[in-house]
């Protein structure tokens, strides 16, 4: 794009901050508001903050319009990720009000797509973009006031009693101040721990919150205390319903600065802002005078890497990373004190985040599995590291979109949680049950007993939302225990019609395996049929958790390629063995060190890095593509947290390692 050639922006959403925007755009070098969107086009007055710009009807509308480079997105929070996604996907450049999602998950899904695209987006904080935040990091960096000890930071007004009307005091339209105001005081937090580090931002090691929330269930004033490695506290809060200083103060060893309305800056047309610096007895007034507006410095700066062909803001502006992890203290300060948004539940997420029916893809391969009569993926997704459905149900989605149905659920996992969702997932989606393959486990020590089996399956279906499970496991082994019992107890839920495919051992030993077939050949009873151990290009030399047995070594692929049973392997990937977290000079992490370093296993990793380089991907995408390449079934099992992590996992799919080169790889 020409340096000389004006972004031409378009508006979705034209409510006050779009105005506000718009005069931004009007004031700005590098800006052109041409359009703004609206369900109501007809409203009267509608056109009055937007002089010069059409009127679109419909916000799909403006998105197919090939006279809009960039589109601002106003509309209220819980639709900020789906405008932003779905304009992102229509080739256009995006900025999006803050906050840019109602969540870190959201917000990284956001990044993602643009990543994927090629477009700039950005979230719009447009403090940090102006002199005055810059002056604030200067004076810190100089040391001036001395060791940065406590940060201070309030945002909070009154709305003057509860107006159900407000999308403040809406619950479905994730009201309060945490999401809505919380995000300037700690994003601004984060930016001065990091200016004493000389990074752009620090994340803190520990947020603490509290907060009163209202009759509508919305945080109407609430407190955080963020506590950073490198020794800074700070203290934030925020309200819609009590009327605070608003002041930033940044307390040192030796003085402290404070600015009123920090974000404000010296105002929305431009003025004369003010920093106050205190050493001992002396007072200093610093003025930061700028006539341009407010808005405009986040226009231009969007321009400025627009035209530069840049994805994201530069520092001071909110980067990717920088934009996720503020939201990623907002989660955290929410789930201090319980604030889930309505919009964020199962009954009212039943769309994926661009506001699509889930629909079953076709891109990942599938394969039939001894033991159960419908196709199955040839990966599994595992999902027990998500705090809540609306985070979960991203990466849920996007692996059925895809064409993933197989899911690996436990009684133990989340406490349950992990059950719940996936059947909240499945229910509100309308996924056909008949379509799922869904793997349940049961007895986790230390009640690993026979008769747990029924009682926790009881639970398990419940919370799952489904008459049965198609593959069981015994989560753990009791060797106290005669393994026939076990058999036993599977075999009459496989009666029940409560396991309809097929049944086995999570963790168990292969001698535990042919004793259990051996006993189910002579009683009469089924076989156990699969195996979930812990299979990778890695082997695993001490277990992770208590019990855990790991089936990579010679002797085990021995008995696997014999008796064909499918292993639903954990810890495909080695878990961070064939990242960079891992190395022969890296020893911070000490679970990759004690599972998995050894001269044995650095060898394959130096051959995955080799073939790597040579089809121009990873060594964890060898390492999985590796697992698939056995000659017996191995359905590996990834947990990915974000959709980029699923999407750069299910990529290794495509790769055919040949006999060769497997035997290659282990040497």
């Amino acid at each position: 794009m020409s340096s000389e050639q004006p972004i031409r922006w378009g508006i979705i959403g034209p409510g006050t901050i779009a105005r506000t925007f718009a005069d931004g755009i009007a004031h700005s070098r590098t800006g052109k508001l041409v359009a703004i969107a609206s369900r109501n086009p007809q409203k009267p007055g509608l056109g009055d903050g937007f002089p010069g710009a059409r009127i679109v009807k419909g916000y799909d509308a403006l998105l197919t319009d090939a006279q809009i480079d960039a589109v601002y997105i106003a509309t209220p929070h819980t639709g900020h990720a789906e405008w932003a996604i779905k304009a992102i996907r229509a080739g256009k450049h995006v900025l999006v009000e803050k906050p840019i999602a109602l969540s870190a998950f959201d917000a990284e899904a956001i990044y993602h797509e643009a990543r994927k695209a090629g477009v700039f987006a950005g979230e719009g904080f447009m403090y940090r973009l102006h002199p005055q935040t810059e002056k604030i990091v200067e004076l810190v960096k100089s040391g001036v006031i001395g060791t940065v000890r406590i940060i201070r930071s309030s945002f909070g007004f009154n709305m003057g009693g509860f107006k159900p009307e407000h999308r403040l005091f809406a619950n479905d339209t994730a009201g309060g101040g945490i999401l809505d105001v919380g995000g300037y005081p700690v994003s601004m937090a984060r930016l001065i721990a990091g200016a004493v580090e000389g990074k752009p931002f620090c994340e803190p090691e520990k947020v603490y919150g509290v907060a009163h929330l209202g009759q509508s269930g919305v945080d109407e004033w609430a407190s955080a205390v963020l506590q950073f490695k490198n020794g800074i506290i700070a203290e934030v809060s925020c309200s819609i319903m009590a009327q605070q200083d608003n002041t930033l103060r940044v307390i040192g060893s030796e003085g402290r600065i404070e600015v009123k309305d920090f974000w404000f800056a010296s105002g929305h047309k431009g003025g004369v802002g003010t920093i106050e610096l205190f050493r001992g007895a002396e007072q200093e007034t610093i003025e930061v005078k700028e006539d341009r507006w407010l808005y405009s410095f986040e226009v231009d700066a969007a321009g400025d890497a627009i035209r530069a062909g840049e994805k994201e803001f530069a520092s001071p502006g909110m980067s990717w990373a920088d934009s996720t992890g503020n939201l990623r203290v907002l989660d955290r300060w929410r789930a201090s004190v319980g604030l889930e948004y309505g919009v964020e539940k199962a009954s009212s997420r039943t769309t994926n985040i661009a506001g699509g029916a889930v629909r079953p893809g076709s891109s990942i391969p599938q394969r039939q599995i001894p033991g159960i009569s419908k196709p199955a993926s040839v990966v599994t997704l595992g999902f027990e590291f998500f705090p809540n459905f609306a985070a979960a149900s991203l990466t849920l989605d996007a692996f059925y979109e895809a064409g993933g149905n197989v899911f690996d659920t436990a009684y133990v996992y989340g406490s349950g949680k992990t059950e719940s969702i996936f059947g909240d997932w499945h229910t509100s989606r309308n996924v056909s049950r008949e379509e799922i393959v869904l793997i349940g486990k049961g007895a986790h020590s230390p009640l690993c007993y026979p008769d747990m089996i029924a009682k926790q399956l009881d639970q398990s279906l419940d919370r799952l939302k489904t008459d049965y499970v198609d593959i069981y496991f015994m989560h753990r082994d009791n060797t106290a225990i005669p393994v026939g019992e076990f058999v036993d107890a599977m075999d009459a839920e496989a009666n029940r019609g409560r396991i309809r495919g097929i049944f086995g051992g999570s963790n168990w030993t292969r001698e535990r395996m042919d004793e259990a077939m051996a006993y189910a050949a002579k009683s009469g009873k089924k076989a156990p049929a699969a195996l979930s151990n812990n299979f990778s290009l890695a082997e695993m030399l001490d277990p992770i958790w208590a019990g855990c047995v790991a089936a990579s070594d010679d002797e085990w692929k021995k008995w696997l390629n014999e008796k064909q049973i499918p292993n639903f392997a954990w810890s495909s990937q080695g878990r961070g063995f064939f990242t960079d977290r891992a190395g022969r000079d890296k020893h911070d992490d000490e679970e990759i060190v004690r599972c998995w370093y050894s001269d044995r296993n650095f060898a394959r990793r130096d051959r995955a890095n080799e073939l790597a380089k040579k089809l121009g991907r990873n060594p964890i995408h060898i390492a999985l593509a590796y697992v698939i390449a056995q000659p017996f079934p191995v359905i590996p099992l990834i947990g990915p947290r974000t959709i980029a992590e699923l999407e750069d996992s299910l990529s290794a799919l495509g790769i055919e390692l040949t006999r060769e080169q497997v035997k290659w790889l282990e040497g």
